[in-house]
């Protein structure tokens, strides 16, 4: 395992910060921990980089203790409202912090030009960074996590002030990154971007885990689809355990299953009513089974709502 953390606690005086966290990341994944301010997330990254000492529990790092320096040397770290030294360009800047981690000349400066191409700043290595948006200062935070090929990345807030075609670039580097087998590990409160890009999310609630699991696991089918045809539906049409309503969209109507109905009695009703539509002369369209936002989820969990 990338990550390994076995009943992790953390106070500070009085204040729980950590309280018993368990959680495992597989190599080459792309990890979201999710969570409201305060809720230990920030925490729980210092312990994994060995910034924090734990107060109980054990936490492992690519195998080895957190805080060991061979541990370190492979890690990539973005962290959020990052400062860096404005009177440097960011040229200068790169040179600087690939010779800190020991990378030869020509090789930190041949990676640096990559990545500046990558992220969007090439033609502006001459500037000072004084003169960059907080976009591009975001840009240049991640390059320098990048710089010495890690392989595992922690980022909090990576997307923060990007404007959105610099999101997108964002999202496919870090995607490029785990076909490397590089493991991401990041902190947002974008969820549409953690719901497009990360394969596995945890969600902390008070210093513990509330959840974890597969995007798909969490965002979870409803008992509702939405379905259109050539025509509106006429009156009469059987919809037995079935309610059907209008939606925003022209032409597509919404099929929600009465009360608690199990997966199978909620299948067989709309068996029922396709095969009444169709009797009926109508030519299906459109038909999906709506599921569940990471928001959605986010925000019955996260606000105190049930954790399945």
């Amino acid at each position: 395992m990338v990550v390994s953390v076995k009943r992790l606690e953390k106070r500070y005086g009085p204040t729980l910060a950590l309280g018993g966290v368990s959680l495992e990341v597989e190599p080459g994944t792309l990890f979201g921990l999710l969570g409201q301010n305060g809720a230990g997330k920030t925490t729980l990254v210092k312990i994994l980089l060995g910034l924090v000492a734990p107060t109980a529990g054990e936490a492992a790092l690519l195998g080895r203790p957190v805080g060991t320096s061979s541990a370190r040397r492979e890690v990539g770290y973005l962290p959020e409202d990052h400062r860096l030294p404005e009177y440097h360009t960011s040229a200068s800047l790169l040179d600087l912090y690939g010779a800190l981690q020991g990378i030869p000349r020509r090789q930190r400066r041949r990676r640096a030009a990559e990545l500046l191409d990558l992220l969007g700043l090439g033609g502006r290595e001459r500037l000072r960074i004084r003169g960059y948006s907080k976009g591009m200062k975001q840009r240049l935070g991640l390059a320098q996590a990048l710089l010495h090929a890690p392989t595992v990345l922690f980022l909090d807030e990576p997307t923060d002030g990007v404007d959105p075609v610099g999101r997108k670039e964002i999202r496919d580097l870090l995607l490029e990154e785990r076909r490397r087998g590089v493991t991401v590990f990041v902190n947002s409160h974008l969820l549409g971007e953690v719901e497009q890009l990360c394969d596995r999310v945890a969600i902390l609630r008070k210093g513990q885990i509330v959840v974890a699991g597969t995007v798909a696991d969490l965002t979870a089918a409803k008992a509702s689809w939405l379905v259109g045809f050539d025509r509106a539906p006429p009156a009469g049409l059987d919809t037995a355990g079935l309610r059907l309503e209008a939606t925003d969209e022209p032409g597509i109507l919404r099929l929600h299953v009465d009360g608690a109905a199990a997966e199978a009695d909620a299948s067989a009703a709309l068996d029922r009513f396709l095969a009444a539509a169709g009797a009926a002369g109508l030519r299906l369209r459109h038909l999906r089974r709506e599921r569940a936002s990471l928001e959605e989820r986010y925000l019955e969990i996260a606000g105190g709502g049930p954790a399945a």
